[in-house]
């Protein structure tokens, strides 16, 4: 099977290194050097490349920015290759270069395939390429959470399907006892609510109003209310236009247009363009005339009446008093009775509400209290057989007697949910308290790692449980940062043994201070610094033959050129050879 590779990483002005490349075997990197020497840069800045957070302080002082740059070999059409083409990354025949620079300010940029993109993408990829550990992950692992999803992890499918399903149901049963509360907690402010918009409704309802009509009334209002003024002028008016009966001698616009009109008539077919004013002379005495009628009939039907006026008023004064209350004007009004009555109507629906949404919880709780029954069986089921393989694991890691197990409980909870007969505490993940328990020794009862593990054992659980992992949900690479701290001896030798087994089957970068452990590596780094501090291009080095024994021989006695040491590290990398 073709994975992915991490081949090589370049770093600037990280921390103590100055300028380094880093290159990596495709299988076990032992990564080693004097305390303090910056092994511990090569963990930051892979974890720089993986999306992790930038912090001004890593930035090398006098530098303006830190520069982590990788090269990764990917196989075509993995998932991280999918994900990198979509984001628009270009890859160089097969190989996807990564890069992320940190300024002196604690500004961060990503690139990836040549592409900026954003950091979060790079995390995104990490979860597909590479598994880091530390001692922080460590103690990770003594949290009863992380137990819990180290056991749904292994037992894959058998327990993400059942999982699934109870999650979409919790979500849902979340979201309908939400509901429920709020209209029960909330029954006093909601029959408010529904009083007043019942009242509002009502008063509406009484005046009945239409759309326009409070503008129809105004423009009724001020008509009437200026009636005399209106016909007085209208009668002006017709009589200059179409004369007065009273005076027959009097001049109006009429007569003169059509003594206009008479006097052209009789020249017209001397000249066209008199004839044309002639005809247009015509037009304005029609216009004229029809002006005159319109007028004569306004007056007549001008409507005088103070009833009317003083009804129109009542009628304005209802309408107002409305849209003092409920809108602008009266097409606000109705547009407000409009939404209330939907919500009033929504209001008081609640009691039936409140029993659809009761039936619906009850019967979602007994949904869940079945899914997380199966879940429980599958996580009961995958525990034995992680459990298993992770003792296998630990009698390869100087642990023979030891055993692992799982505790898997519940909490009796009056409120939860019933599993079993029994009323128990529920959450997002299930019912499961799911702790990891050890027995280091025959005779010895299980108890919590975090109460019967020593910093040793903890190392080589986490270990054996990575070990499990990439039998079943392998990751490309897998980076142990002081994996081994706490151990020595025979178990430090199984450690290394096991980490070139695994380094079989992925890609494995371990930065170690024991040399029972590089003695197993594919290929062995040497982290130093020069005279004032600082790693440079030439501090990180692969070391081979002499080299490689000489460096062994310090982490074994402290001194490079011990006859013994020399002889014991000869021994260490025979032994590992023999083991490969």
């Amino acid at each position: 099977m073709v994975v992915s590779v991490l081949e090589e990483m370049r770093i600037r002005s990280l921390g103590v290194i100055d300028d380094a490349v880093v290159e990596l075997s495709p299988g076990f990197t032992a990564v080693t050097g004097e305390t303090g020497a910056g092994k511990t840069m090569v963990v930051t800045s892979l974890g720089l490349l993986l999306g992790g957070r930038a912090d001004a302080a890593l930035v090398r002082i006098g530098a303006r920015n830190a520069v982590v740059e990788g090269r990764i070999a990917v196989p075509e059409g993995s998932p991280a290759v999918v994900r990198a083409e979509e984001a628009g990354a270009e890859l160089d025949e097969g190989t996807l270069l990564v890069s992320r620079t940190v300024s002196a300010e604690g500004r961060s940029r990503a690139h990836l395939g040549g592409r900026s993109v954003p950091v979060g993408l790079l995390a995104e990829l990490a979860d597909d390429l590479v598994a880091v550990h530390g001692q922080s992950d460590q103690q990770g692992l003594l949290k009863l959470s992380r137990q819990r999803q180290a056991l749904d992890r292994y037992a894959g499918y058998a327990v993400a399907v059942p999982l699934g399903k109870y999650a979409e149901a919790y979500k849902r049963l979340r979201a309908v006892t939400s509901e429920l509360e709020e209209i029960t907690t909330r029954a006093r402010e909601r029959a408010q609510e529904a009083d007043m918009l019942r009242f509002g409704l009502e008063e509406i309802a009484a005046v009945e109003p239409r759309a326009g009509e409070d503008t129809e009334l105004a423009e009724e209002a001020e008509r009437l209310g200026h009636a005399e003024a209106l016909a007085s002028a209208a009668a002006v008016a017709h009589a200059a236009l179409a004369g007065n009966p009273e005076d027959p001698e009097g001049v109006d616009a009429g007569t003169l247009v059509a003594g206009a009109q008479r006097a052209l008539e009789a020249v017209r077919a001397h000249d066209p363009a008199l004839a044309a004013l002639t005809d247009r002379i015509g037009e304005v005495g029609i216009l004229l005339s029809d002006v005159a009628g319109e007028l004569a009939g306004y007056a007549d039907d001008l409507d005088a009446d103070p009833l009317r006026l003083a009804a129109v008023e009542e009628r304005r004064a209802a309408l107002n008093a409305l849209t003092r209350k409920y809108g602008a004007n009266v097409t606000e009004v109705l547009a407000w009775a409009e939404r209330s009555a939907a919500r009033l109507t929504e209001l008081e629906g609640d009691d039936e509400r409140i029993g659809e949404l009761t039936a619906e919880r009850d019967a979602l709780r007994a949904e869940l209290g079945v899914l997380a029954q199966e879940l429980s069986e599958a996580r009961a089921e995958a525990a034995e057989r992680f459990a298993a393989a992770v003792t296998e694991e630990l009698a390869s890691l100087a642990m023979p007697h030891a055993r692992v197990s799982f505790d898997i409980r519940q909490t009796e909870d009056p409120e939860g949910v019933e599993v079993n007969g029994r009323t128990v505490t529920y959450g997002p993940s299930g019912v499961d308290e799911v702790e990891l328990l050890l027995a280091p020794h025959p005779g010895a009862p299980p108890r919590p790692i975090a109460k019967g593990a020593s910093g040793g054992e903890l190392s080589r659980v986490m270990l054996a449980v990575e070990v499990v992992f990439a039998g079943t949900d392998p990751v490309p690479t897998y980076l142990f940062d002081e994996v081994d701290a706490g151990v020595g001896g025979k178990a430090a030798v199984e450690i290394g043994r096991r980490l070139a087994r695994l380094a079989k089957k992925a890609q494995v970068v371990v930065v170690t201070h024991l040399p029972q452990v590089a003695a197993f590596a594919d290929r062995q780094l040497l982290v130093e610094k020069t005279d004032d501090g600082s790693v440079t291009r030439s501090g990180v080095k692969v070391l081979e033959g002499e080299d490689r024994v000489r460096e062994l021989s310090r982490m074994l006695a402290g001194q490079e050129d011990s006859e013994t040491a020399r002889a014991h590290a000869e021994e260490l990398l025979a032994a590992a050879r023999a083991d490969a």
